[in-house]
């Protein structure tokens, strides 16, 4: 089931039921899409999120940890200045719609009582999240600024009327009619039926229309049927259905097989376990956008100096040439006239076959033989230069594909201090250059363990990386590594660990790489104490002798 209007439903009377006449405690925004309001309800405090993410919008009652960025944003700011303490009086439905309003009574600057509406759409990626002053009807602010040139129909800014979505010409199934009986009379084939039922009512969903739909069809009684499929979402029986898909339901969908369902307690607790990892990569992906910005470039930039150094290389490895020129054009100075363009002579370096040898006009002959000697010298040269850039060049690639390969599978956490380490090494440009910036501190690496309950440490960014090679591990515990690609460092907290054991790790290290969607990678594994990092060497990189390597096929362990 996806957020529609039924489940939209549902989750405001779970919503009020626990948050009704709470009191607002404290406001934050931890991702730029995402607000958490804090409710002291019923003695105990509550984290609602609104999310007006793209991809995953919702609203719901969340218990995953969230960390607040350094600065508030001015929506946190004004959030705060105009709900902080207010007193949430109830939340309702827009309809059978996607929108919930969210209503409170505050006071204003003078001491007088103010009711503010804050109104959460959501809708893909036209989701957002308004605080609107009821009495006038005005924005106070919205999560997201629509202006003129992006929707002609309504203004989404500070200051503008508020107007509500274009409603659809759809009836509200829990107003009274005779719809569903018209139409599961007209229609006996369930996906036809389906979708003619979302066709006619507001806010049907396509899991939630085929289960209706099904329903209805295998009634003996269809007002019966119909009333106790709408008023469910009432009293629902949340449920995970992990089938072909992953999918959520608010309650189980007829002849859902009983191993295939997995029941939460509330709504909330479901859209938690739910949407935990996904919404957390996506907003990894999303405080991640300078970052993968700044690779995306560094990387374009050094492909294309690899490009240019190897074709120096190839014309440094046809010197030859140049000086074979210069020595035929010596031998047969006397043959050269001024203000020749080419001249063919024999070469005496293939059995005498005639060369033709490009002049230029303005030299004099011995200066065109001189200068065949000069670009001979300046490419056998550069051959030693060039190879140290390229390897420069390089490294340097490999350092950023390391880092696209580790914001894969990054937690926000992670992505602030990818992006510290890019600030470190100059990549990106510090906001404030006069201040003097705090010192980088790593996060705690992951925690797994394998079967035997050893545990096993995983660097999830380069700053960790170093910090668990090189302080957290003891010398004689196991160190692991995916062969020449890039991956996490992957430590074994034992330093005798069963084969069974490093198996397990080299397994959990290949998950951790980019090559986890391959069924055959390498891992190197060896001591820590054989770790070695080049002075001057960027973050993440060692260098190391006697490993040994075995083929495993990625998988995670569990934490």
């Amino acid at each position: 089931m996806s957020f529609d209007g039924f489940f939209t439903h549902a989750i405001v009377h779970e919503l009020n039921s626990t948050l009704k006449t709470g009191r607002v405690a404290r406001i934050s925004q931890p991702y730029p899409a995402e607000l958490i309001i804090t409710i002291r309800a019923q003695r105990h405090n509550y984290a609602l999120l609104l999310s007006a993410n793209p991809t995953y919008p919702r609203v719901q009652i969340t218990e995953v940890p969230f960390t607040n960025p350094a600065v508030p944003t001015n929506f946190t700011m004004t959030m705060r200045k105009y709900l902080d303490g207010a007193i949430l009086e109830g939340i309702d439905q827009v309809g059978n719609d996607r929108i919930i309003r969210l209503t409170f009574n505050t006071r204003d600057e003078l001491g007088d009582s103010q009711r503010l509406v804050l109104v959460s759409e959501i809708m893909a990626r036209h989701s957002n999240i308004s605080l609107v002053n009821e009495k006038t009807g005005k924005i106070i602010d919205t999560i997201k600024h629509v202006g003129s040139d992006q929707n002609r129909v309504r203004l989404l800014l500070p200051g503008a009327t508020f107007v509500m979505p274009p409603k659809q010409d759809k009836a509200n199934p829990y107003l009274p009619n005779q719809l569903y009986s018209d139409l599961a009379r007209q229609y006996q084939e369930p996906a036809e039926l389906a979708k003619q039922l979302q066709a006619h009512y507001e806010g049907l969903g396509h899991d939630t229309a085929r289960d209706l739909a099904a329903r209805l069809i295998a009634s003996d009684h269809l007002p019966t049927t119909y009333q106790q499929f709408i008023h469910h979402f009432d009293q629902p029986e949340p449920v995970i259905i992990d089938g072909r898909k992953k999918d959520f339901m608010a309650f189980p969908p007829l002849n859902a097989a009983a191993d295939e369902l997995q029941s939460f307690a509330t709504l909330s607790a479901l859209l938690d376990n739910y949407y935990q990892q996904k919404a957390q990569q996506d907003r990894s992906k999303e405080l991640a956008g300078q970052v993968i910005k700044v690779i995306k470039n560094e990387l374009k930039k050094d492909r294309r100096k690899v490009k240019k150094l190897n074709k120096e290389l190839d014309d440094a490895s046809k010197a030859d040439q140049y000086r074979i020129r210069g020595e035929i054009l010596t031998t047969y100075l006397g043959k050269l006239k001024p203000g020749m363009d080419s001249i063919t002579l024999p070469n005496f370096y293939d059995d005498n076959k005639p060369l033709k040898i490009s002049l230029s006009p303005e030299l004099s002959p011995s200066r065109n033989a001189q200068k065949y000697f000069t670009k001979y010298d300046k490419l056998k040269a550069s051959v030693a230069h060039v190879n140290e850039q390229l390897k420069l060049a390089n490294a340097e690639i490999d350092y950023f594909e390391n880092i696209q390969n580790q914001i894969e599978l990054a937690s926000p956490a992670d992505i602030q201090e990818i992006r510290l380490e890019l600030q470190e090494e100059g990549y990106i440009k510090r906001k404030h250059k006069g201040k003097k910036q705090r010192k980088v501190r790593a996060s705690k690496p992951e925690q797994f363990h394998t079967s035997d309950g050893t545990t096993v440490l995983v660097g999830k960014n380069n700053l960790q990386n170093d910090r668990l090679s090189f302080k957290t591990a003891n010398k004689n515990e196991i160190w692991l590594h995916v062969k020449d690609i890039p991956g996490s460092h992957v430590v074994i907290r034992d330093t005798n660990p069963s084969d069974e054991t490093i198996l397990e790790a080299a397994q959990l290290a290949a998950y951790f790489s980019k090559g986890r969607d391959s069924d055959n990678v390498p891992v190197d594994y060896l001591p820590v104490k054989r770790l070695r990092k080049p002075n001057g060497a960027k973050p993440g990189f060692v260098t190391f002798t006697g490993q040994k390597t075995l083929r495993v096929t990625p998988k995670k362990l569990n934490n």
